[in-house]
This record gives structure tokens, sequence and C-alpha cells, in this order.
């Protein structure tokens, strides 16, 4: 199995069937889920003959130029946003041409690409991308190769696949990742977030279901598979921190689920903490502090000032650039923290890092106490379905107790939220989320193995 530390896949797909032109309005929609993934971005139109494809490394907004818009004339495509590779990627195979992107993490990619080149195929980069491509293309259709993966990775994965016929879109049975179909009537896409859609002006219609493959092309959308699982895995991350607050995942708003985490917090410290102010560490912990605030009557200040072209440090790349980011994007706001008891509210702590030196320098600035309140419970494994934490190393819950924790970041006070109070605030019980990153349980069997003849395609 390939090692956990080598997960550290965050990005976002798009897709749109139109009349039109599509690529400046995927690129608008790979600028409003650029929040998933911002090292690199790729769009592939077709025009019902070929395809056409783009892509760069650096954000969607500062990359592609007037002559990649020209070019991209089709009027259907897909595009992707990553923290680690570029897609879309083209193959001609016995299939026909077609591009690919995706959304996860295929756990077992470091023993499956060995296989595969031990059967004489070649990898430029042995990127998962590619994988995904010759599993699909061994077989005698793009729905044959799609149940294909299902059958041999392990992992988690949102796929989107251009031809020239139109856009195949599948998600995983478990579905981990969130995939979304939208619409207004002569337009049809799907987006790993609603948010996307709805600045589009379209509506959503519905989320792909897990296990479903949905082929969209000028009549809408159609189901050609739905393989459904005896359970689901949703992501809770999603609602916690990756998805942006005015998106709606699986049918429940991520400002809804995060205000009730933060509510969650507040009634753990109802009569038992008298503070000044609630604040958030923006951008994340922005809905937390709300909820909280609502619940407790807190009033709600920033206490940091968010640099407006700052990224999110949390998908960087490596620890240097993260910590860099944090540096550079939150400036703390002096004369709103002196004296005050500050109740501050987070999503999450990985390493314990930024938290640590934001404390300090609320205390710094004059800050009387700060009470660190975290929206999920301590992470206990690093994620192989597709979030940037890297490995064990890095998780300081695994090597520390909330007190320790507590003492290391200089706080007064640490609280988590528990499970049960994410259930809770998502409005989903155990069998519908992932929770790997704190019980450790996969949902696949051990590798599976490949048994039947690859033919290069």
């Amino acid at each position: 199995m390939s090692s956990l530390g080598e997960v550290k896949e965050n990005c976002g797909v798009f897709g749109l069937y139109s009349n039109d032109k599509v690529v400046k309005q995927i690129h608008l929609a790979l600028h409003f889920l650029q929040h998933r993934g911002q090292q690199y971005c790729g769009i592939a139109t077709s025009d019902g003959n070929k395809i056409k494809i783009q892509s760069h490394k650096g954000m969607v907004d500062q990359t592609f130029t007037r002559e990649d818009f020209e070019e991209l004339d089709g009027h259907f495509g897909i595009g992707h946003v990553s923290l680690n590779d570029r897609q879309p990627m083209t193959l001609h195979s016995k299939l026909g041409d077609f591009a690919i992107c995706f959304n996860g993490n295929i756990a077992n990619a470091g023993d499956l690409i060995p296989q595969f080149k031990k059967r004489g195929y070649s990898f430029w980069l042995d990127s998962q991308i590619e994988l995904l491509a010759k599993i699909i293309a061994q077989e005698e259709s793009f729905v044959e190769g799609i149940e294909a993966i299902n059958k041999t990775i392990e992992g988690s994965y949102c796929i989107l696949i251009l031809t020239p016929d139109g856009i195949f879109a599948a998600r995983d049975p478990l579905g981990f990742k969130p995939l979304i179909l939208g619409s207004n009537g002569k337009d049809y896409a799907v987006s790993s977030e609603s948010r996307a859609l709805q600045n589009l002006e379209l509506e959503i219609v519905r989320d792909v279901k897990p296990g479903e493959i949905v082929f969209i092309d000028g009549s809408g959308f159609k189901t050609l598979k739905h393989s459904a699982g005896k359970r689901t895995a949703h992501c809770a991350f999603e609602w916690a921190y990756t998805a942006s607050v005015d998106s709606v995942i699986d049918g429940v708003s991520v400002d809804k689920a995060r205000n009730n985490m933060g509510a969650m917090l507040a009634k753990k410290d109802s009569g038992k903490l008298k503070a000044d102010i609630v604040a958030p560490v923006p951008n994340s912990g922005i809905g937390h502090a709300e909820g909280y605030h609502l619940e407790s009557g807190v009033p709600l200040k920033s206490v940091f000032l968010l640099d407006r072209y700052g990224d999110r440090s949390y998908t960087q790349a490596t620890q240097e650039e993260r910590n860099n980011m944090a540096k550079k994007k939150l400036s703390v706001l002096k004369e709103a923290v002196k004296g005050k008891k500050i109740v501050l509210c987070d999503d999450s702590i990985v390493r314990g890092t930024q938290i640590r030196e934001k404390v300090k320098e609320l205390k710094k600035a004059g800050a009387k106490e700060v009470h660190v309140r975290i929206a999920v419970p301590p992470l206990m494994h690093p994620c192989r379905y597709g979030i940037a934490t890297r490995n064990y190393d890095e998780l300081i819950a695994r090597k520390m107790s909330v007190e320790g924790i507590c003492k290391y970041i200089e706080a007064d006070s640490l609280v988590y939220n528990t499970l049960k109070d994410l259930f809770e605030a998502i409005g989903k019980n155990n069998n519908e989320l992932c929770l790997y990153c704190w019980d450790g349980k996969a949902f696949e069997e051990k590798q599976k193995k490949i048994t039947e003849p690859v033919n290069q395609p």
C-alpha cells in the first residue's frame, strides 16, 4: 500500500455542456472552486470532434490567457483545480480520444502502478490520474472502465471524462467527495460544489448519487449505472473546513453546519466561561465563531485582519509554505484584543504550530485570556481519502493529551467537539460520514489484485 505520507490531493472538478462556447464559464467556475486547490488548473473542451486542452501551474485567474480562450473553442468541456498535479489529461485509446480529471485519492496507487508497469504500461509521472485513465482505457466502454475502478482501487474519487459525445460524471460508491448536478434548462453542469453552479446562475438539480455514473449531453442528465453501497461515507471535513460556506453538500448547508458546530462548543461553555468576545481564525473559523456567538450571546468580534491576497495555508504544498502563508495572511487588531478574554474558534488542529502562533500573538497584543475552541474532535489518523494531512508524525493529538496540547499552544483552555456533536451539527449519523480521521477504520477490503489480463490501450 502506498504511504499515507504521500496523500496530498486537494482539488475540484467542473463540467459544462452548452450550445455556446463554454471555456469562459468553466474558467469562472474554477475561480469559484479555487479554494479546493491552488497550485494547478486546467480546462479541456470539445466541439464534438476534437478535444483541446490547456493546463497551467498557478491560480486560475493568473494563468489562463486570451489565446487559451480562443484555442478552447468547444461547446462542452471539463475543468480542474489542484494542489498536486496538472489535470485534465488526454488519452488516445481504443475507446477513442478522451480527457479525464478527478477529485480524490487512490490509497493503493503505490501498489497498482508497479503492477501495470509489469504488464507493459508506461507512465509519465506515476500520477493517480494516469492510473485511473489506464484502468478505464483497458475496458470495452467508459461505463465498464469506471466499474473497473471500483473493483481495483482503494480510496475515493469523483471523475469527469470528456469525450467527443459528451461528459461522463461518476462518484465512488461511498460518496466520499461531493459532486453536484446543476442546470438552467438549456445548459447542464456538474461541480464539486454548488457554489460554482450558483455563481453561474445554474440551479441545483441534485447530488450525483454514490456509485452513480451520469452522462451529460445536450439532452441533459442520464443515469447509465448506479451501484449503491450498503452505506455512505461522506467526508465530514467538507462541512467543517474544505467547502465554501455558500455551498450545499449532499443537501446540507455548509454555513448552517458550521454554525451548528460553533453552537455545540458554546453549549459546553454555558455557565462555565465568561468571555468578552468570541473571534474566528479566518476564514475557516468564521462560521464556527458565528455559531458560538448566536448560541451564547457573547459578542462576535474580529481580532485578525485577513490579507485579501493570502491563500489557504492548509492547502499549501509544504510545511514551510503553510507556515509562511499563515504569517502573511493574518495580522492582529491590537485595539480589539487589549484586556479581553477571548474565545478563539477554528475548524481543527493538525500540527498545532499555527494556532500556537496565533494565541501568542493575541497575548502579546494584550489579550487577558485566550480560550481555544475547535469544531472537530482531535485528529488521530492522516486522511487516506483526499485531505492534505500527510503522515502520523504531523498529528499533535497522537503525541499529546488535550491538556498537553492546551499547554503547548499556550491557551488558557482548549475544548474540542465530540463525534456525537459532529453528527448532530451536520445532521448525519456515523453510517453516513467517513470517520477515518478519528477512528482509523478504512472502508475497503485489503488491496484488490488484478487477475484479468491487462491489454495495452
